[in-house]
């Protein structure tokens, strides 16, 4: 079954054509990656959406999402309530819709 990790971000003032040139060069060769798309929400607002062969993909690949986060880490905003500068979420397929 397919999986989805959705994180969000807000970027600092200034810093929103490092943060895009930073995914733009990332190497995104992640086992059991298949496709990513990053989303701007609002002013400075950006979800990065990427689509995996499972669930257990998604976590075997954490440590090394972790480091490409790091690469852009500086150009982030704290979003508060106790998040730090992501806000991430994943899980499992449970309907795929088509039109």
């Amino acid at each position: 079954m397919n999986a989805f990790n959705i994180v969000r971000f807000r970027v600092k003032p200034g810093r929103e054509e490092a943060f895009i040139e930073a995914h733009r060069r990332a190497n995104a060769s992640f086992k059991g990656f298949l496709r990513g798309s990053l989303v701007k929400t609002g002013e400075r607002a950006y979800c990065m959406v990427g689509e995996w062969e499972s669930f257990d993909s998604i976590a075997a690949a954490r440590p090394q999402m972790i480091e490409l986060l790091d690469t852009f880490r500086a150009d982030l905003e704290d979003l508060g309530s106790g998040l730090g500068v992501t806000d991430p979420v994943s899980g499992e397929v449970v309907l795929n819709l088509k039109p």
